[in-house]
């Protein structure tokens, strides 16, 4: 398998799409966090069976040490990996039986016992005869990078912080590899070794450019030691050496070489590094304990790097060996995770025109992953989801799993979204005044189209917002363009929205993929908009008459409700399947709106939300402007009524993500957590430093306008379908921190609890 130097590109089997499960179990001095607990992919079977739907017939999958065997091989517990590698093998999916993922075994070992190795090879060998079918391995999950999270930045345990340390884990972790591969091969002599580490680069200003040389020379070492690359003439042996690790100790890698069957490539948006000198550029959090700054490339450098491309190249140049993308994963927006993985798989598939033999794209962490903001080093809940979404009931498809379906059967990939820029190519990306590369500037080169590589050059159908001039199309428009969504935008005045003729030429002109209907009503509008019978009519034919063409056309329409379609007797939360029960006009217009959206359920989405407060101008809507707004009012009525509120920013970014999931159906989206207004006024008043702030009347959104009064009233939202929106007091809580002059960008990208600053450029996004 390792005979591939004369390969010709035409001569490779066609690219595959594997999978993977975060499966982390990382020690923390004496605490183990565990992935497959954390998302609960370890009392749920049926997993596997979604998985397989995916298209995926390759999966990487944990047997893990500390799982399977905390108090020794005597005492191990096979039954859970019995019962999930059995029905893998029933599935027809190949697994790759990870051994080791950033863990450093049982209690009664670490990365730094000398018996560290000769431990893991009697587990490797266990396994081996208990499942001799499996073929794949990857023992030892990403050992360089554990290496350094656990010996050199003191983030896992055994918490070194000393090049001393760090060497000594790595030696450790690679020769572990190599005699548990002696070990498995002992049983299956056909068994290959599928080797991960992270590969990245490093750029740097003028003064920093021998540490990113040493940088980009040490991101080879696992591999290097496992080939036996690292002789006499090796770049980075002195250093070994003045670190504590022997010549023998090289010596026998280089006697014991255990090259991998495929080098596994995880490949991240942090995994490109810059390097500055100039820390007056940055601001302080940036700023490592050195006094210089390590941050992602993307962040920095005025011109993107071209990605992964030209590291594939450097891996083939290198080793000259097959390669996997084991890892593709990226924290962010929905349409930016499916641009991330489509630009890693039309990278790969570029170098595959080259001759390199790329075997497969991984989309990583199929059910997402748990607090690796902050390098899993604490149980903040955390989640980034992936192809799967957690935060349902059961796991909710997102539209990478639609992605994954489409690049695993060679369809050409079809979501509108695909066309944008990844926020890694966009202008608003950076943290500083952007700078070009001075020591690597020939690697720099200019991405391809949009970032997603050679899909077809079409017109790209846009997204349709209606109602574009209220309080949420505006909203709309101003998240669409953050998140380089192609939209079209019609205000109120602009078409006749109770004219079906008008409807469908504005669908013939547009050919939208979907139509937004802005039709929320935030507090601000229910008291001091013209809430009349005709409005309130012309509302009504509006939703029944986009409904009925989204019908006609088989398009998708997401329109909004409210939580006045129930009347807040009832002493628990409402739920989708609570049937309405509104006690206002307001509330029956609505849920007449309601029936003739859902009159078209296999494409409408329609979001129920509870009060809207739209955070991010307290001007424009009520309550908040009401309550902070008169500090020298004495007397005051506080309303009793407990509420649900939905921030307006939340509701829409995730409404455009369930719309381009494809979600249908009603959904209640309210942020987690419920409160009276007084409250929520006491709350601004104490964190925006009001020293009086108010809320001026009781019946502020009172029955002469069309809401009925609030007053000791229940009107929460809940969901059984999913809970999408983050708590409410986090949500509070950064509105409070922007108000006090905390940047935008503080917030959004602000990371790490974990106390070393130099710590803060591994975070995965």
């Amino acid at each position: 398998m390792n005979s591939v130097k004369n390969r010709q590109p035409e001569s490779l089997p066609p690219l595959q799409l594997w999978g993977g499960v975060e499966c982390t179990i990382n020690r923390v001095h004496d605490r183990f966090f565990n992935q497959t607990h954390r998302s609960g992919h370890q009392a749920r079977a049926g997993d596997l069976d979604r998985f397989a739907t995916l298209g995926i017939r390759t999966l990487r999958y944990p047997v893990l040490w500390e799982q399977v065997a905390p108090n020794g091989l005597s005492n191990a517990d096979w039954r859970w990996t019995d019962e999930r590698l059995n029905a893998l093998r029933v599935l027809d999916v190949t697994p790759i039986v990870g051994l080791l993922h950033h863990g450093s075994g049982p209690l009664e070992t670490c990365l730094t016992d000398p018996e560290f190795a000769d431990k893991l090879a009697a587990y490797a060998g266990a396994v081996a005869r208990r499942y001799p079918w499996v073929t794949y391995y990857t023992p030892v999950n990403e050992p360089l990078t554990t290496a350094r999270f656990s010996g050199l930045y003191g983030v896992w345990y055994p918490h070194g912080k000393d090049d001393a340390t760090f060497l000594r884990a790595l030696i450790n972790q690679c020769r572990a590899v190599v005699l548990a591969m002696r070990a498995i091969r002992a049983v299956n002599p056909q068994a290959q070794l599928v080797q991960t580490d992270d590969l990245g680069k490093t750029y740097s200003t003028t003064k920093m450019a021998p540490l990113a040389e040493f940088y980009n020379e040490r991101r080879w070492l696992s591999w290097d030691l496992l080939c036996g690359r690292i002789d006499q003439h090796h770049k980075l042996r002195t250093y070994l050496i003045q670190n504590g690790i022997t010549s023998e100790e090289l010596d026998w890698f280089c006697g014991h070489s255990c090259a991998p069957d495929i080098i596994g490539v995880n490949y991240y948006v942090t995994s490109e590094r810059w390097l500055d000198h100039r820390a007056d550029r940055f601001e302080s959090r940036h700023v490592g304990n050195d006094g210089f700054v390590d941050i992602e490339a993307a962040r920095v450098l005025k011109e993107p790097t071209a990605g992964i491309g030209p590291l594939l190249e450097e891996v083939w140049d290198r080793y000259r060996l097959p390669i996997a993308i084991t890892e593709t994963h990226i924290d962010s927006r929905r349409e930016d995770q499916m641009r991330w993985l489509m630009e890693v798989w039309n990278a790969a598939c570029a170098a595959r025109k080259k001759g390199i033999p790329i075997t497969a794209v991984t989309v990583w962490a199929l059910l997402g992953s748990y607090d690796w903001n902050c390098l899993v080093t604490a149980s903040h809940g955390y989640y980034e989801p992936g192809p799967f979404d957690l935060r349902s009931s059961t796991p909710r498809e997102t539209g990478l799993a639609s992605l994954m379906r489409e690049l695993a059967s060679g369809r050409p990939p079809s979501n509108p979204v695909l066309k944008g820029n990844g926020w890694w190519r966009r202008a608003d990306r950076f943290f500083c005044k952007p700078v070009m590369s001075t020591t690597s500037r020939s690697s720099i080169k200019a991405p391809t189209a949009n970032g997603c590589g050679h899909l077809p050059q079409i017109e790209v159908p846009p997204l349709m917002i209606v109602n574009a001039d209220s309080v949420m199309g505006r909203a709309f428009c101003r998240i669409c363009t953050e998140r380089d969504i192609k939209f079209a935008q019609l205000r109120a005045d602009e078409i006749d929205l109770a004219s079906a003729d008008q409807v469908d030429s504005m669908i013939a002109k547009y050919r939208p993929w979907a139509i937004i209907y802005a039709n929320g009503v935030t507090i601000n509008e229910c008291e001091h908009s013209n809430v009349t019978q005709p409005s309130l009519g012309l509302h009504r034919q509006t939703a029944a008459l986009l409904a009925n063409a989204c019908g006609r056309h088989e398009m998708k329409l997401m329109a909004f409700s409210n939580v006045l379609v129930y009347d807040g007797a009832q002493a628990r939360p409402y739920v989708e399947t609570d049937l309405p029960c509104p006690a206002s006009e307001l509330g029956r217009v609505q849920a007449l709106c309601d029936q003739s959206v859902l009159a078209i359920p296999f494409n409408a989405l329609l979001v129920r939300t509870g009060f809207i407060l739209d955070l991010s101008s307290c001007n424009d809507v009520f309550p908040v402007s009401e309550m902070i707004s008169n500090s020298s009012r004495q007397s005051i009525h506080q309303p009793k009524a407990v509420v649900s509120f939905t921030v307006l920013h939340d509701l829409v970014h995730a409404s455009l993500d369930m719309l381009i999931d494809g979600e249908r159906g009603l959904w209640h989206l309210a942020n987690v957590g419920h409160l009276s207004f007084y409250k929520l006024s006491k709350y601004l008043r104490r964190n925006l430093n009001f020293e009086d702030a108010v809320f001026e009347n009781s019946n502020r959104c009172g029955g002469d306008r069309g809401v009925a009064p609030l007053a000791r009233r229940f009107l929460v939202l809940d969901s059984v379908r999913g809970r999408l929106l983050p708590p409410l007091h986090d949500s509070l809580r950064k509105y409070s921190e922007r108000t006090l002059n905390r940047s935008q960008e503080q917030l959004q990208f602000s990371t790490s609890k974990a106390s070393d600053p130099d710590l803060r450029h591994e975070l995965r996004e």
